[in-house]
């Protein structure tokens, strides 16, 4: 897909639902089959990269803008955002190197097609009903009649269909 414009999907259900243990098959087959994939993942806490006496830590608590960790294996940067407005989705893509496909947990509000990880036993409603960027479910309930017409319907305890079947929306054509 090179030259193309990296195709993004996001994923969302509610806490507990199965989300990262799709995230974590999918990414993983399709790695294996060579499709490069980025994921950004979204959270509404804070969070620590490195230990908070680390050098890198240290210097970001320090005032620095960004820092980079890098090592031979791998690099991160970590950019405080000191007041500033979280990036929009372009913003965040744009950081992003080239991949044939971008998947995004979370972000619910983000005008992407999005797949809904969806478990009754959760104990929160499905967003399906509400949300027309959701052009699929994984469920391990069957389809509900009132299901809306077009709406993809898969199997959550089947990641194998889930797979062909995002393989057929996000990657081909």
């Amino acid at each position: 897909m090179s030259g193309a414009r990296t195709r993004v999907l996001g994923v969302v259900g509610t806490s507990g639902s199965g989300k990262t243990t799709l995230l974590e098959y999918l990414v993983a087959r399709l790695a294996e089959e060579g499709v490069k994939v980025n994921v950004i993942k979204h959270s509404h806490h804070d969070f620590e990269l490195e230990p908070p006496r680390k050098d890198s830590a240290r210097f970001r608590q320090a005032g620095a803008a960004e820092v980079m960790i890098a090592s031979p294996y791998r690099f991160a940067i970590i950019h405080e955002l000191r007041n500033h407005p979280e990036p929009t989705m372009d913003e965040q893509l744009a950081r992003l190197a080239p991949a044939d496909l971008t998947l995004v947990e979370g972000f619910h509000g983000w005008p992407i097609p999005k797949i809904e990880v969806y478990r009754r036993e959760v104990g929160e409603g499905p967003r399906y009903g509400s949300d027309n960027s959701i052009v699929a479910v994984a469920s391990d309930q069957p389809r509900p009649a009132d299901a809306r017409e077009g709406l993809n319907w898969l199997d959550l305890n089947q990641p194998e269909a889930v797979l062909t079947w995002l393989k057929n929306f996000a990657l081909k054509g």
